[in-house]
C-alpha cells in the first residue's frame, strides 16, 4: 500500500486520501433499480421468476423453500460447522439477549405519568447475499436479534441456490419462511409484496450496490411503508498501530476486509515507519496465499497506510474516516478507545482480529460503512423494535401543568391546542371549584 506523512498532507489531499473507493458510485445505478422495482411491483412473483434467470442462472419452478427442503439442506452440512454455528449462536444469543428493554415510568411532576415502552416489529424480512461467499454469519446475526426481540414473522431472502449452510443455519435460529431471490429483486419483494412474498414493516441486511440502492428508494416509495436498518457500502476497516504491533496480525486484518470485494476499503494508520514497511512487505506474502488473492489485490489498490505523529492523531484520523470497523493495535488500547468518536465496531488488542466479530464473539458485524458511523450505530436488538411514549394525567396533574401547555401553544399561535386545555380546565373548575381555585 502507498505510504503518506499525513502531516505533509494539505487539508485537500487529507480529504482525498480518506475518500472510499470510487468503484461505489454509478450514475446509471437509480434507474436500472428503479425498473426492477416497477417490474416486480407490476408483475410480482412471475418477474422475480424471470430475475432469478438472468441474474442467477437458476430456473425456479417456486420461490419458497418447503420443510422438506430445509430438512434435506440441513442432513448435507458438514458436524464439524454444525457445532461451529451453535458455538456461534450461543454467544450471539447471550449479548443480544442482555440488550432487552427496560421500560421507563415516572411522574415527571404529581399527577403527570410519563412511559417509554417497546413492541416488536412484527414483519421483518432479512436480507442474504449469495455469491462465491455465502454469509452464513449473517444469517445468525439478523435471525437471533428478531426471534429475542420477538418478531412475529421473519422472512429470509437469498440469491438462488441458496447455500445449505445458510439454510440450516437460517432454521437453527428460528427462520422457517425462506425465499429464493436475490439482489433488487428481492428487496422489492418484501417491500411491495407479491403473491408468495409478504410485504415487512423493515429490512435487514448487507448486499451489493443493486441491494443498497433498492433499500433507499423503497424506503421513501409511497407504494409502500418502509424502514431499513441502515445506509450500507463496501467493507472496510482502518487499523491503528504502533511501534509494538505485529506486522503480520495487521496485514492479515487488512486482507480479511479487501477479500470481501475489490471496492473494498482498507487504512493502516501508524506513528512507525518500520511498521508501515513491514505491514507491505506481510501483504505481499500473504496475498499470495490467498483464494482470493485477485479480489484483495484490487482493493488494496484503493488502500492507504498514514503515518502519523502520535497515537493522538491517529484517532483524530480515524474519526475524520469513521470506520465499519476499527482495530486497535497498540501497548494501551483502552486508553485510547476513549478518543474514539466514530467507527462500527471496535476491536482491541493484539489477540483480537476483525475476524471474531464477523463471526462468533457475540457482537453484531450487521455495521454502517462509508462514513456513516459518525451518526448511525451498530445493528442490536434495539433495531427489530419500536419504542413509543405514553402520558397519563389526573385533574390535578392537569390543573397542575395546564397554565403552562396554554402559555406555551399561545406562543406559538396555536389556539385550538390552548383551547384542548382550556376546556378541561373549565370542566374542571365547574365541578370543583374550590379545588380549581387551590390550584
Amino acid at each position: 500500500m502507498d505510504i503518506l506523512t499525513w502531516s505533509t498532507l494539505s487539508d485537500d489531499e487529507q480529504r482525498r486520501v480518506l475518500q472510499r473507493s470510487p468503484l461505489v458510485a454509478d450514475d446509471s445505478l437509480e434507474q436500472s433499480v428503479r425498473q426492477i422495482i416497477d417490474a416486480v411491483a407490476s408483475r410480482g412473483d412471475a418477474a422475480l421468476m424471470e430475475f432469478n434467470l438472468r441474474f442467477d442462472g437458476v430456473s425456479t419452478e417456486s420461490l419458497r423453500l418447503t420443510q422438506a427442503e430445509i430438512a434435506a439442506a440441513g442432513t448435507r452440512v458438514s458436524p464439524e460447522l454444525k457445532q461451529a454455528i451453535a458455538t456461534a449462536t450461543a454467544n450471539i444469543e447471550a449479548f443480544h439477549g442482555a440488550q432487552q428493554f427496560r421500560p421507563v415510568d415516572l411522574e415527571t411532576q404529581s399527577g403527570v405519568r410519563c412511559e417509554l415502552r417497546s413492541e416488536a416489529i412484527a414483519k421483518v424480512g432479512l436480507y442474504i447475499p449469495g455469491g462465491s461467499a455465502p454469509l452464513i454469519s449473517t444469517v445468525m446475526m439478523l435471525a437471533l436479534p428478531a426471534k429475542i426481540a420477538g418478531c412475529e414473522r421473519r422472512v429470509l431472502v437469498s440469491p438462488p441456490p441458496i447455500d445449505d449452510a445458510i439454510v440450516y443455519a437460517a432454521n437453527a435460529c428460528g427462520i422457517t419462511e425462506i425465499y429464493r431471490v436475490g439482489g433488487a429483486q428481492a428487496i422489492a419483494a418484501l417491500a411491495l409484496g407479491t403473491e408468495t412474498i409478504p410485504a415487512v414493516d423493515k429490512i435487514f441486511g448487507p448486499g451489493n450496490r443493486y441491494v443498497t440502492e433498492a433499500k433507499r428508494l423503497l424506503s421513501q416509495d409511497r407504494r409502500c411503508t418502509l424502514s431499513i436498518d441502515m445506509p450500507a457500502g463496501p467493507s472496510e476497516v482502518l487499523v491503528i498501530a504502533d511501534g509494538d504491533a505485529d506486522c503480520e496480525f495487521i496485514a492479515a486484518d487488512l486482507l480479511s476486509q479487501a477479500e470481501h470485494g475489490p471496492d473494498s476499503q482498507v487504512i493502516l494508520v501508524t506513528d512507525s515507519s518500520a511498521i508501515a514497511d513491514g505491514v507491505n512487505g506481510a501483504l505481499t506474502r500473504q496475498l499470495a496465499q490467498l483464494s482470493r488473492r485477485e479480489v484483495a489485490a484490487q482493493a488494496l489498490a484503493s488502500s492507504r497506510t498514514l503515518l502519523v505523529q502520535d497515537m493522538r492523531q491517529a484517532a483524530q484520523v480515524s474519526n475524520l474516516y469513521g470506520p465499519e470497523h476499527l482495530i486497535i493495535q497498540t501497548r494501551a488500547p483502552r486508553e485510547l478507545l476513549t478518543d474514539i468518536r466514530a467507527a462500527g465496531s471496535v476491536f482491541l488488542g493484539g489477540y483480537t482480529p476483525e475476524s471474531v466479530g464477523d463471526y462468533a464473539s457475540g457482537t453484531n458485524h450487521v455495521l454502517p460503512t462509508y462514513g456513516y458511523s459518525r451518526a448511525v450505530s451498530s445493528l442490536s436488538l434495539a433495531d427489530f423494535s419500536r419504542r413509543f411514549t405514553v402520558q397519563e394525567l389526573t385533574a390535578t396533574g392537569l390543573n397542575a401543568i395546564g397554565q403552562t401547555v396554554m402559555t406555551l401553544a399561545l406562543s406559538e399561535g396555536l389556539d385550538a391546542h390552548a383551547n384542548a386545555v382550556k376546556l378541561r380546565l373549565a370542566s374542571l373548575a365547574a365541578v370543583n371549584p374550590a379545588q380549581a381555585e387551590n390550584d
